[in-house]
């Protein structure tokens, strides 16, 4: 896709991955609606923040509105980006935690996708990424919530690229390993270290997919770090 003006709506832009995304987009002409609950350290002509709960469908469907009033209906790029995890074993999670997980990183990815939807099929050309997790392919000790929300982008995923890829809309899911951000903040059985992943990186990866040819469609990316442990 030629990215220069085109119009993209980012979740979870606040820091780490989105807002890296959110920069990289603007670096290549896009203008940016920037959808979270924090608005980030950003000035940008093209960058345009709109707060948004996206585990509350309200919230999404009035964000989707101050967007199109402002920007215009013809979104062409939408980062499912938003997402959240906590880490307790199974028969111990809270059930607002297993509530709020599933609200933000499922529900989520549902209520922000099918507003962009029938305007894609319309314009004959869209790409909606879904950031997922290794959590979503794999499952981990301690995270069985998180890793059951992340298998359920996995399945919307697939089901969205084969019910678009006739309209011209190409739906990519990445599954990032782990990455350096605040993600792990609340986690505390994983250190954080350089020798993860760089919100950069998973970046790049989008970027990549957002620039292929047409008839070129990335459909699952996992990414992980080379020495998660360092060079021995």
């Amino acid at each position: 896709m030629e990215l220069n003006n085109k119009i993209a709506i980012v979740t979870g832009v606040s820091k780490g991955i989105g807002l890296c995304t959110v920069k990289d987009l603007l670096d290549s002409g896009v203008v940016v609606a920037g959808w979270g609950r924090t608005a980030p350290d950003l000035q940008h002509e093209n960058f345009h923040f709109f707060s948004t709960d996206v585990s509350d469908l309200e919230s999404v469907d009035a964000s989707y509105q101050e967007t199109v009033d402002k920007l215009g209906k013809d979104i062409s790029i939408l980062v499912n980006n938003a997402g959240l995890g906590f880490e307790s074993p199974f028969e111990d999670t809270p059930v607002e935690q297993w509530h709020q997980m599933f609200r933000t990183n499922v529900d989520g990815i549902f209520y922000c996708s099918r507003l962009v939807i029938p305007q894609m099929k319309a314009m004959d050309e869209g790409h909606i990424i879904n950031v997922s997790s290794i959590a979503g392919n794999t499952g981990i000790p301690g995270m069985a919530a998180y890793c059951g929300t992340k298998f359920a982008v996995r399945g919307l995923s697939q089901s969205m690229y084969k019910e678009l890829r006739n309209f011209g809309i190409k739906v990519t899911c990445i599954y990032p390993g782990s990455v350096k951000t605040n993600f792990f903040d609340k986690i505390d059985s994983v250190t954080i270290s350089d020798n993860m992943m760089m919100p950069e990186d998973i970046s790049s990866t989008i970027m990549h997919c957002l620039q292929s040819q047409g008839n070129y469609h990335h459909v699952d990316i996992e990414v992980r770090p080379l020495r998660p442990k360092g060079k021995q």
